[in-house]
């Protein structure tokens, strides 16, 4: 599945930019933003841009989660919205102090990877293929000038948000990936003792990977990461599954922040 490993920026166009400009201060290339939004006709003449476009710009980072420039009159509350997940996530992630204080051009890892069109996808089929609902990939992508519900362009590069919970933000295996057994399973939590659960099950509700626990390097209220292998405990019975990362109540040992990311074998 062409889902984009090099890391992609989210940026709002300013009065005065160019995509020469953007490209300069972004280390891409015109040509990669140009293909990464579809800026050519039907949707606009080639390369024309204009204030307030929401742009994702290519670059060579080696890393598929994609961060959003924080552009003028962005809230985090608004941010949170756009991707689905919640405000204290993504301070906590990003190590922002005071949640109402966030600035222009900074940088905000954000739950979302890209992913290029190829012939024959729609909006229905990737949603299918990820495990994310319509409306979220529809939400995460607004303002786009190439995002068209109806109508989605070959080479584009579109924006799907990873599901989260308030707590949890799984940031390996992305929706959609093919994993083995000896991969591992890593991300961000805010949990009692810091300790993560996660476990693997099949569509048929076989459980491959028995549940296991993860110790976050650094317990709540902080945001800790967490890195464990995701050994299968038996063959899958199906050709795709779900992660499920989790925490247990303190109280009664109930299952709550439950974060499922759609997998295949």
């Amino acid at each position: 599945m062409p889902t984009i490993q090099s890391k992609g920026l989210i940026y709002t166009v300013k009065p005065g930019n160019t995509l020469y400009g953007i490209a300069a201060q972004f280390g891409s290339t015109i040509t990669a933003i140009e293909r990464a939004n579809h800026l050519y006709p039907p949707v606009t003449d080639r390369g024309l841009i204009f204030p307030g476009d929401v742009l994702v710009v290519p670059t060579s980072a080696s890393n598929p989660l994609m961060n959003y420039i924080v552009t003028s009159g962005d809230t985090l509350s608004a941010i949170a919205q756009t991707f689905d997940t919640h405000v204290d996530l993504l301070a906590g992630v990003n190590s922002i102090p005071n949640p109402d204080l966030i600035l222009v051009d900074q940088q905000l890892l954000v739950p979302a990877f890209s992913y290029k069109i190829v012939t024959g996808d729609s909006l229905y089929s990737i949603s299918r293929r990820f495990g994310v609902s319509v409306s979220d990939i529809e939400d995460a992508n607004t303002g786009r000038p190439g995002f068209q519900r109806d109508v989605i362009w070959p080479d584009f590069h579109l924006i799907v948000p990873i599901p989260t919970s308030r707590n949890i933000f799984v940031t390996k295996p992305l929706p959609g990936n093919v994993i083995n057994s000896g991969q591992s399973v890593q991300g961000f939590a805010r949990v009692f003792e810091a300790v993560v659960n996660y476990q693997l099950r099949d569509q048929n509700g076989v459980i491959v990977t028995s549940e296991r626990y993860a110790m976050t390097d650094e317990g709540a209220p902080a945001y800790g990461f967490f890195n464990a292998p995701l050994s299968f405990n038996r063959p899958p019975t199906t050709a795709s599954g779900e992660l499920w990362v989790y925490s247990r109540s303190a109280k009664d040992g109930s299952i709550q922040d439950l974060v499922k990311i759609k997998v295949y074998f």
